[in-house]
């Protein structure tokens, strides 16, 4: 794939591919892919509006210099029925429009559901960026969306090897192509950036390694009283300072639940891409049941506690950076104290990229969608 020039070809880039994203670790992965994609094609972004704050959403389109989007669809949130089927209505409504030759999700999402489920039905070929992923926990509406996506699509760019092998079980071959992955890009590039741009620690009075990292927002955890509450009894017994970059979803169970954030967590605004980076590449150690921060964890080698039973981040556990404790208390403590016994310095320059690329994953996906057209 890799022998394939990098000089745009006019014939692709008479093309239109539609990317479609709706929460912020999608507009995080579009971000280089969208500049890489239309060196070959035009391409037109549709955002769904699943994630619709400011906090969630514009500022990432800021930041990351990615394009407007062309079609705001403005759903919101919702149940998933409610929400994946308003959303299948008003994608298919602008694919009739403007008749794509392919349409590019990314991740797990209910809008890449939707956007995939739309296009396939209408004939349009679908490229799934991130594909290949499984916890193996049907429970998970992600886990569900993944499947159903990857079934989907006619490309499908994995971003580790082990993401083409769980495809392959499922008897998925054609058009596969493990490309690495595109946040390892993004971080290389922006990592820098952040440490001039970013005013968040000084903001927030907070000392490089002094603080832990906290994300709660997956629905097994706030959508559970009891696990929440349990989540927030383990966060109570460390006695150092816990900053919480609060998700909607968490702030409204909550309140929903009539629970309270121990004294020693703070509980902040949504950040941004570039302050995300420096809370995590600073922080002494990462408690999250989110994927992506997994991986940026990883990335800078920072100790992370999985607040899940299970991780489509396998690759992530085997250097013993990461575990798995889900909302167990006796579990979380047992980790913090085996996790503080190897904790090692940050180096300059993330060491745990090599696992997933060499941060030219959004290049060579460019390359393979117009290599279809040849």
């Amino acid at each position: 794939m890799d022998a394939v020039s990098d000089a745009p070809k006019a014939a692709g880039a008479r093309r239109l591919i539609i990317s479609i994203v709706g929460a912020r670790p999608q507009f995080i992965k579009m971000a280089p892919v969208s500049r890489a994609v239309r060196r070959y094609f035009r391409e037109l972004i549709i955002h769904t509006g699943q994630h619709y704050d400011r906090e969630m959403s514009a500022v990432f389109f800021g930041e990351l210099k990615i394009p407007t989007p062309d079609f705001d669809l403005g759903v919101g949130s919702g149940t998933h029925g409610a929400q994946t089927g308003e959303m299948l209505a008003r994608i298919e409504k602008v694919l009739l429009d403007q008749k794509p030759d392919w349409v590019l999700v990314y991740g797990d999402t209910n809008s890449t559901l939707a956007g995939a489920l739309a296009a396939a039905k209408l004939q349009i070929p679908v490229a799934h960026v991130e594909a290949g992923l499984r916890s193996f926990n049907r429970a998970m509406p992600e886990e569900i969306n993944r499947v159903v996506t990857d079934h989907l699509s006619a490309s499908l760019f994995c971003p580790t090897p082990v993401a083409q092998k769980n495809l392959a079980r499922e008897g998925i071959t054609r058009g596969v192509h493990h490309v690495g992955d595109v946040m390892a890009g993004l971080l290389l590039e922006n990592t820098a950036r952040a440490e001039t741009q970013s005013k968040i620690l000084a903001r927030l009075s907070l000392k490089r390694g002094a603080y832990l990292l906290a994300t709660v927002h997956r629905p097994a955890n706030t959508d559970a009283p009891d696990a929440l509450a349990r989540i927030l009894d383990a966060f109570a017994a460390l006695d150092e300072i816990i900053v919480c970059p609060i998700h909607p979803r968490t702030r409204k169970a909550l309140q929903t639940w009539n629970l309270r954030a121990p004294e020693n967590v703070r509980l902040v605004d949504p950040v941004s891409y570039l302050d995300m980076l420096m809370l995590e590449k600073n922080a002494r150690m990462i408690l999250t049941d989110s994927g992506g921060v997994q991986k940026e964890a990883f990335f800078f080698q920072v100790p992370c506690i999985t607040l899940r039973d299970e991780s489509e981040w396998v690759e992530t556990f085997e250097s013993g950076f990461n575990t798995l404790v889900g909302a167990d208390r006796r579990k979380f403590l047992s980790a913090v104290e085996r996790l503080d016994k190897i904790r090692t310095k940050v180096a300059s320059k993330p060491q745990g990229l090599a696992l997933f690329g060499n941060g030219k994953a959004s290049a060579r996906i460019a390359r393979i969608l117009a290599r279809r057209w040849r």
